[in-house]
């Protein structure tokens, strides 16, 4: 059998590894193993951030349109109930910029849901 020298695959993988974790502090960004161990962890909140970044914009776009709601004189819960019942289907993301940027729009369509909730009683 051929014998098969893998210096240079092994040394691709080293430079491969030291690439990605370069601009990291110390020995993490220099030595092979250190800097592998930090890859994985880096890579697994990576992974992990991506998943939380949704929850975190959501989270921020209700606490908006609560903010919004109340000054127009109607709780989050029950501007959505309105809206669910009028079947209006604008996401949360589009609402919330419609309460930034474009309040009168924003106020028709808090109208809306409160006739809606009127309505449905």
């Amino acid at each position: 059998m051929v014998r098969v020298k893998t210096s240079v695959s092994s040394r691709k993988r080293v430079k491969r590894v030291l690439k990605q974790t370069k601009g990291q502090f110390g020995h993490r960004s220099k030595r092979h193993q250190q800097a592998k161990r930090s890859l994985l962890k880096s890579l697994t909140y990576e992974f992990r951030d991506r998943k939380a970044k949704k929850r975190d914009f959501r989270r921020l776009w209700i606490t908006r349109l609560n903010a919004a709601c109340r000054e127009l004189g109607i709780t989050y819960s029950r501007f959505i109930k309105g809206l669910s019942t009028a079947k209006v289907e604008i996401d949360r993301k589009m609402l919330s910029e419609l309460a930034i940027n474009s309040p009168e729009s924003f106020k028709k369509i808090v109208d809306l849901a409160k006739s809606n909730l009127v309505a449905a009683k």
